[in-house]
């Protein structure tokens, strides 16, 4: 299938579990879901959520924070990752948003990137959920769920070009909906370091899983005593393993003997090989 066809197919099973797909930040105006925004940057949501009611009571609008210092603000926030570069970040945006843009939080990407700790993901967040405008913001988790079931190619290694691709591939009024579905799913399913594939209702599209599909079965028929490693290639027992990359850089369990990489765990009869996966 080409990425179209596997496009299609992902955001259709994902609309049918996620009927509203939306932000799970908490806030109340524009300039809380933009502070919300900027304190979940290398933070978890969740996380996020459990300081903000407190935070927004102090600092309901952009106003409250004017001509206090990051040193004001630290206490509300000491919980979340990075807080004093991000106490710093919110005084000095309160004060460039009443500066610069009449005391309302601008709308637009080009006009958010101006503030300060405000980069183009959080921008495209923004200007998305508060304005409609259409953006698709690539976090983590939308980079790895794009990358690992196949929504772009293996040139995409940067958000940069995962953004470039995903936008040339969905329709623009699409753009806000696929960015929180494929959050969701990276948040809840398609995890980092253990996906559940076999929960996942877009499996049937994902390159991932047909890859591990591919992979050689396990092996009853291996006798540890003869050796930790067993090749399949030349049919010989070994206990210290070489390393080779394949053909999409990843590093593979190959025989010191023949470099093949067909090669067997013999404590499980598990094979050594892994498939590609994105598991930032």
């Amino acid at each position: 299938m080409n990425r179209t066809q596997r496009a299609h197919g992902v955001f259709e099973a994902l609309r049918k579990v996620i009927p509203e797909p939306e932000t799970e930040l908490e806030y109340e105006n524009t300039w809380q879901l933009l502070v919300a925004v900027m304190l979940s940057a290398q933070c978890t949501d969740a996380r996020v959520n459990l300081v903000t009611p407190a935070l927004f009571e102090r600092f309901p609008d952009s106003e409250s924070m004017l001509g206090c210092t990051s040193e004001d603000v630290l206490p509300w926030i000491r919980s979340i990752s990075y807080p004093n570069s991000k106490a710093k970040h919110l005084v000095q945006t309160a004060a460039i948003i009443h500066e610069r843009f009449g005391g309302e939080v601008p709308g637009t990407v080009d006009e958010l990137v101006q503030l300060q700790g405000v980069g183009r993901k959080t921008a495209q967040v923004v200007a998305s959920v508060a304005f409609n405008v259409p953006a698709l913001a690539v976090d983590t988790h939308v980079f790895r769920v794009a990358n690992r079931i196949g929504l772009v190619t293996r040139a995409a290694t940067t958000p940069e070009k995962v953004e470039r691709q995903l936008k040339s591939l969905l329709p623009q009024a699409t753009w806000g909906d696929a960015h929180h579905l494929l959050i969701l799913h990276g948040r809840y399913t398609c995890m980092a370091r253990s996906p559940n594939c076999s929960n996942c209702v877009a499996s049937d599209w994902c390159d991932y899983l047909s890859r591990l599909q591919r992979l050689p079965q396990s092996r009853t028929d291996l006798d540890p005593k003869k050796g930790s490693y067993f090749c399949a290639s030349r049919n010989h027992y070994f206990d210290a393993p070489d390393s080779v990359s394949d053909r999409n850089g990843v590093d593979q369990v190959s025989c010191p003997r023949c470099g093949s990489m067909n090669v067997f765990l013999t404590k499980n009869g598990a094979s050594t090989k892994q498939a590609l996966d994105f598991r930032v």
